[in-house]
């Protein structure tokens, strides 16, 4: 029984040396998905250890009846799949703020604004080509603490498709 326990314990510590990865140090580029309405993203990631590294994002949109800015940070872990092709999670929140003029009456004629704080998760899968740049796909759940009016229910499911250079 010890013999089997000690062969598991190196065939662990092995396959996670195996598939160990390089993060790169800087990574800023942007992320285009739905944001609730905040338009696109320019994200930043920087690299904390091997496996984990901190991104941060700034969503904006400025239109005739609607302005808005959506600030974000997500600490995230990393764990390789095969080559250049990454899967990551991770946790933060941000804040927010917007304003809305209800010029063409959908809100009875309505203004509002709101600041407002979330909690966000992130998960989503990576591309690291050989040139400097880094291509994913991720899935992030938003709960908004403000105003209903950013949100009805208070929960956004945000998918995006981030291009970045890293460096």
């Amino acid at each position: 029984m010890k013999k089997l326990l000690i062969t598991a314990i190196i065939v662990l510590i092995s396959s996670a040396t195996i598939n160990a990865q390089e993060i790169s140090k800087n990574a800023l580029g942007l992320r285009l998905g739905d944001s609730d309405g905040f338009g696109a993203e320019v994200s930043y990631q920087a690299r904390l250890s091997d496996n984990n590294r901190l991104e941060l994002g700034l969503g904006w949109r400025n239109s005739k009846n609607y302005d808005g800015f959506k600030i974000t940070g997500l600490y995230q872990w990393v764990w390789n799949i095969e080559g250049g092709f990454n899967w990551y999670a991770g946790l933060g929140g941000g804040v927010g703020s917007y304003s809305f003029s209800d010029d063409n009456n959908f809100n009875n004629g309505d203004d509002f604004n709101d600041t407002f704080v979330f909690a966000a998760g992130d998960i989503g899968i990576e591309y690291n080509f050989d040139i400097p740049i880094l291509i994913s796909l991720d899935f992030r759940p938003e709960m908004a603490f403000g105003d209903k009016r950013y949100n009805n229910n208070d929960l956004d499911l945000d998918i995006a498709l981030g291009i970045r250079y890293q460096f």
